[in-house]
């Protein structure tokens, strides 16, 4: 049977529409399955955010991203708001990147991607943004501060989201026990963090470095710290060490006074028994070395030095005893004989003065009879 022409050319026109109207379902459905895939960001206050969205098949179907106030910015690659911080990286029909510099905490929230489907289907990405902690103050520091009273001092950061941590250190030795507050700032987004170290401070902490250490993950593992150096001020301690400690007569002796404060007691004061030194000529004072040259028994007594600054004084005493000479004894000699045997002994006796007296006796032995020489 034939068709007549106008009814082939209608055949042949229900056929290319049955076609197109297949392509487009294939197209359709293969769009509906593809999501657009996105990341979360963290960023620093101030740094550069990249909002990637991709798709990995895509058949000429648009992307777009929006701002938490659903503004658009970019439709596929073109500009939507106005705002030069945003720009475009790459756009194709896969993937969609753009980024946002000079990020302000005010940016942070929900970024959507979406593609335009069939319905449309959307992806979100939280971008979130550091706030940096200032710089650490320290106050309450005075110097110098006198022993036993008590410092109390405070460290403070503002700026800092989420809240820094705050620790104190004392040369380099973590000190706990401190009192911790965060406070929301005026913006409702940062946090002021501070942190009260209070103590009784004495003669160990002189020069002693106080630090109060901020730490934050936008500082990217290097904190900031705040230091101190601590003055304390002190009374002197004394302390007199001997040169000898078995002095004798005749002999030198030189007595140190050791003396720690600050400020550094300058000069020493030597007394002995209560008194001045009774023999400046054998008794020289320099700096704080006391000697005493050609010792003799009326050296003996109560020496003190005494240590004295503009925080107070404090002495100590030492007790001089002057010995005797050692005794010295010779050695005892034998001079041998084939007939004779000569013993030589020697008696030292020693008085306040060190006086000898030698006595020498010998016993001879000769064909059978004793013998006495007497010198």
């Amino acid at each position: 049977m034939r068709l007549r022409p106008s009814a082939l050319l209608r055949f042949y026109s229900l056929c290319g529409l049955l076609i197109q109207a297949a392509a487009t379902k294939n197209k359709v459905k293969g769009s509906q399955g593809q999501f657009p895939l996105t990341q979360n960001v963290t960023v620093v206050e101030g740094g550069t955010a990249n909002l990637t969205c991709r798709v990995d098949q895509n058949d000429n179907t648009s992307l777009q991203w929006s701002n938490p106030a659903q503004q658009t910015l970019y439709f596929d690659d073109k500009k939507a708001l106005r705002d030069n911080r945003i720009e475009l990286v790459r756009a194709s029909w896969h993937e969609l990147s753009i980024s946002v510099s000079d990020v302000s905490l005010s940016d942070e929230g929900q970024y959507t991607c979406s593609l335009f489907t069939m319905p449309v289907k959307t992806s979100k990405a939280f971008l979130t943004v550091l706030g940096v902690p200032e710089k650490p103050q320290i106050s309450g520091f005075i110097s110098p501060v006198m022993e036993g009273e008590r410092m109390q001092l405070t460290c403070k950061t503002s700026g800092s989201k989420p809240a820094a941590d705050m620790r104190w250190f004392k040369n380099d030795k973590e000190i706990k026990d401190v009192k911790y507050l965060k406070e929301e700032d005026e913006n409702r987004r940062t946090f002021t963090v501070s942190s009260t170290l209070d103590f009784r401070v004495d003669r160990s902490d002189d020069g002693a470095v106080l630090s109060c250490r901020v730490d934050h993950e936008s500082l990217n593992s290097t904190p900031q710290i705040a230091m101190q150096v601590l003055e304390i001020h002190y009374t002197p301690s004394v302390k007199i060490i001997s040169s000898s400690s078995w002095p004798e007569e005749g002999q030198s002796i030189v007595l140190t006074c050791e003396s720690k404060g600050k400020p550094l007691p300058e000069p020493v004061l030597w007394t002995k028994d209560g008194g001045e030194l009774p023999d400046p000529e054998r008794m020289v004072v320099n700096g704080r070395d006391l000697r005493i040259s050609f010792l003799n028994k009326t050296d003996n007594g109560t020496y003190r030095c005494e240590a004295t600054n503009p925080i107070g004084q404090n002495s100590t005493e030492y007790v001089l005893i002057v010995h005797d000479v050692s005794n010295t004894l010779l050695p005892t000699t034998v001079i041998p004989s084939l007939t004779t045997a000569t013993v030589t002994t020697t008696v030292t006796l020693t008085t306040s003065t060190t006086t000898s007296a030698t006595a020498i006796s010998t016993r001879g032995i000769q064909g059978g009879k004793s013998l006495f020489n007497n010198t």
